[in-house]
C-alpha cells in the first residue's frame, strides 16, 4: 500500500505534468479572434457637394469598403459581422478558394441572418488583384456599396514608384436628393443589359484624382465594380503595359496601343509611364469615339522624377498551377446563353420543374444557361479532381454577358486554337462563341454565371462540381 508520502509525490508528480501541459493549451486560451469585417448601413458624399450624401450599404462604413492587403502564400482570415437588415455573405471574387469559404449563399453557405457573424478563413496562394463583394442578392447589394479590394503582393514587387487601386464603378441616383433610385428588380433591367448608372466614378468618388511626375512609373489595379456597366477605356498622357488580368500575370508584357475593354468582375494591371509634361493633367477616361471621352481618373503631374522613361517593364512573377494540359483531348461541353428580351426562351427547368416563357417571367426569371434557369438540383458538370474541361458558351442573346467561374481560372481558346492567358470572368458579345478550357483542380460545389448581376438574379446561374 502506498504510503501518505508516496501519494504526495505522485499528486505533485501529477500536478507538475499538468503544468507542464499548460503552455500547449495557452495559444488556444489566447487566441484573438478575426479581424471584423461589418456590413453596415452608411452615408458616402457619392455624387457632387450640392446633393446629399447617400445612404449605402457599406462594409466597415466606407465605400468601397477597406483594401483588404497580404502576401503571397499568407493566410486572411475576417469575421464577418452582419449589422444590415437583410441577410448577407462574401464572396472573395478570383482566389482559388477552399469551397466552404467561397461565400455563395444557397450553395456554399447559408446567408448570414442580420444580427450574426460568419468567420471566412483562407488561404492566398496567388499574387495579384482580386476584390470582394456580397453574394446573397447580389444585385442589389453589390449595387448598394458592398464591395472592396483584395490585393495579394507578390514576394518581391514590381520596380514602380507607386501602385494604385482603382475600383470603378456607376450609381443610378436620383438627381434630386443623391439617393439611390429605388427598384433595383425592375423588370426592364433584369431583362434587357441590365441597372446602369448615371454617376460614374472610382473609389466611391466621382472626382477622383491622383498625384504624380513626369516619368513616374505607376501600378494600376482596375477593378470593374459595377452591376452590368463594360467599362471601354484609354490612357491620356501615360505610357502602359498590361502585366496581369484577372489577377493572373501575363508571360510577357502587352503595350496598351487604343482601348482597354473591362467588363463586369474583370480586372486588369498596367504598368504605366507618366509621359506628359509637369503642370498638366494626365489620366484613364472612360467612353467611346462616337460618344466622346471623360476623364474618369485625374492624375496632376506636379513635377518631374527623371529626364528619360525606363525600359519595358518585365513580367510579374508567374502564379503556381497556370498551365491547363490536355485541353484538346477533353470532351467539349456546350452551354448556351439564352433568354432576355427579344429573344425570349420558349422554356426552361426552373427549381426541377419544366416551365414555359410566360410563367418563368411571372417569377421574374428571363434568362438561362443550358436550359436551366437559376440553381437546379443538378450541376451543369460533374467532374474527377485534376481532370481538364472544356466548355464552349454560346450566346444566344442579344445583351453581352460577363461569364465568372468561381473557384479557377480557366484559358479562352481563340479562333487560331491557341489559348489566352488565365482569367476568371469572361465578356461574351451577342452572337460570340466562347470556348473556355481550365483544370478542376477544387473541390467543391463552383457557381457558373453572367456577372452582370441583374442577369445572374434573373435565371443566368448554374454550377459544376468537383470530386
Amino acid at each position: 500500500m502506498p504510503t501518505a508520502s508516496t501519494d504526495l509525490r505522485l499528486s505533485r508528480r501529477a500536478v507538475c505534468a499538468g503544468l507542464a501541459a499548460l503552455p500547449a493549451l495557452r495559444p488556444a486560451l489566447a487566441a484573438t479572434p478575426p479581424p471584423l469585417l461589418t456590413a453596415r448601413e452608411a452615408r458616402v458624399q457619392l455624387a457632387p457637394p450640392a446633393y446629399g450624401a447617400t445612404p449605402v450599404w457599406s462594409y466597415d462604413g466606407t465605400l468601397p469598403g477597406p483594401m483588404l492587403r497580404a502576401r503571397q502564400g499568407s493566410r486572411l482570415e475576417r469575421r464577418l459581422v452582419n449589422d444590415l437588415p437583410v441577410p448577407t455573405s462574401v464572396h472573395w471574387h478570383g482566389i482559388r478558394i477552399d469551397n466552404a469559404m467561397d461565400g455563395v449563399a444557397g450553395l456554399t453557405q447559408d446567408p448570414v441572418a442580420p444580427g450574426g457573424q460568419f468567420d471566412y478563413a483562407f488561404d492566398l496562394p496567388d499574387a495579384g488583384t482580386y476584390w470582394y463583394h456580397a453574394h446573397t442578392n447580389s444585385m442589389e447589394q453589390v449595387a448598394r456599396g458592398l464591395a472592396g479590394a483584395l490585393i495579394v503582393d507578390e514576394p518581391t514587387p514590381p520596380d514602380v514608384d507607386a501602385d494604385h487601386m482603382l475600383l470603378l464603378d456607376d450609381w443610378l441616383l436620383n438627381p434630386d436628393n443623391g439617393h439611390f433610385v429605388d427598384g433595383f428588380d425592375h423588370p426592364m433591367t433584369r431583362s434587357h443589359a441590365g441597372r446602369m448608372g448615371n454617376l460614374m466614378g472610382v473609389n466611391g468618388r466621382h472626382d477622383f484624382a491622383l498625384q504624380a511626375r513626369q516619368n513616374d512609373r505607376l501600378r494600376l489595379r482596375l477593378i470593374n465594380g459595377a452591376n452590368a456597366r463594360i467599362f471601354v477605356l484609354t490612357l491620356e498622357g501615360l505610357t502602359g503595359w498590361r502585366v496581369a488580368l484577372d489577377g493572373m500575370p501575363l508571360e510577357t508584357p502587352e503595350m496598351v496601343d487604343g482601348q482597354l475593354i473591362l467588363a463586369p468582375a474583370q480586372r486588369i494591371d498596367l504598368i504605366v509611364d507618366v509621359t506628359a509634361e509637369a503642370g498638366t493633367t494626365a489620366g484613364l477616361l472612360s467612353g467611346t469615339e462616337a460618344d466622346g471621352w471623360r476623364l474618369l481618373a485625374e492624375v496632376a503631374v506636379t513635377g518631374r522624377a527623371a529626364r528619360t522613361p525606363r525600359e519595358a517593364p518585365v513580367p510579374l512573377p508567374p502564379n503556381p498551377r497556370m498551365v491547363v494540359p490536355g485541353a484538346a483531348d477533353a470532351p467539349l461541353l456546350e452551354m448556351p446563353l439564352q433568354g432576355g428580351a427579344m429573344r425570349g426562351m420558349t422554356s426552361g427547368r426552373y427549381q426541377g420543374q419544366e416551365m414555359g416563357f410566360r410563367a418563368l417571367m411571372q417569377r421574374g426569371q428571363y434568362w438561362a444557361l443550358a436550359g436551366q434557369v437559376g440553381l437546379g438540383p443538378e450541376p451543369f458538370a460533374r467532374l474527377s479532381r485534376g481532370e481538364t474541361a472544356r466548355i464552349a458558351m454560346t450566346n444566344d442573346t442579344i445583351f453581352p454577358h460577363a461569364m465568372h467561374l468561381h473557384g479557377m481560372h480557366f484559358r479562352q481558346t481563340g479562333p487560331d486554337g491557341r489559348h489566352g492567358p488565365l482569367r476568371d470572368t469572361a465578356l461574351l458579345m451577342p452572337d460570340d462563341r466562347v470556348e473556355i478550357a481550365f483544370v478542376a483542380d477544387n473541390p467543391g460545389k463552383w457557381l457558373l454565371h453572367c456577372h452582370m448581376l441583374g442577369h445572374a438574379a434573373s435565371g443566368m446561374t448554374h454550377w459544376i462540381e468537383v470530386a
